[in-house]
């Protein structure tokens, strides 16, 4: 079953990487940001990109395909969060939620793509609700860089 669904295995795993980026980052902006609600808010999107992976790695199985779960993609997959750990070390919380910004935009761009294929309807749907969670905490990172700078 495997080869009629290998453009749509690819797909997710490409997504697989994405999430499991987004988590990385969130964790490691959970751990430099200083502010204890932005902790939380930084663990939580780690906690849903968790998820994320999980159900992409579910449906990339049932349709007869191998999860991806090291880093066999091109580089540029990490893009979006390749900043963060020297960011974080650094101690600037707006410098953190702009990277942590930058990555949704990656994200949005990366799942945009992803719906831009032909996908089976099921799979379509499970993006479209992820596509949403990332949109949600891109513009909510967007709005918090945009005070975080005000006040800077």
């Amino acid at each position: 079953m495997a080869g009629t669904n290998d453009g749509t295995i690819t797909v997710l795993n490409t997504l697989i990487q994405t999430v499991r980026d987004g988590e990385q980052g969130f964790r490691a902006a959970s751990d430099g940001i200083h502010h204890d609600d932005l902790k939380a808010l930084f663990r939580s999107y780690a906690e849903q990109r968790a998820r994320y992976t999980v159900e992409l790695e579910d449906e990339v199985q049932r349709l007869g395909g191998e999860p991806l779960h090291h880093g066999s993609l091109v580089a540029t997959v990490h893009r979006g969060w390749m900043n963060i750990r020297t960011l974080v070390t650094g101690g600037d919380d707006t410098a953190i939620i702009a990277e942590c910004e930058r990555g949704e935009d990656v994200a949005k761009k990366d799942y945009q793509d992803a719906l831009n294929n032909d996908l089976p309807t099921d799979v379509r749907a499970l993006l479209q609700r992820q596509a949403a969670g990332v949109r949600e905490a891109h513009d909510r990172l967007r709005a918090l860089e945009l005070v975080a700078t005000a006040q800077a």
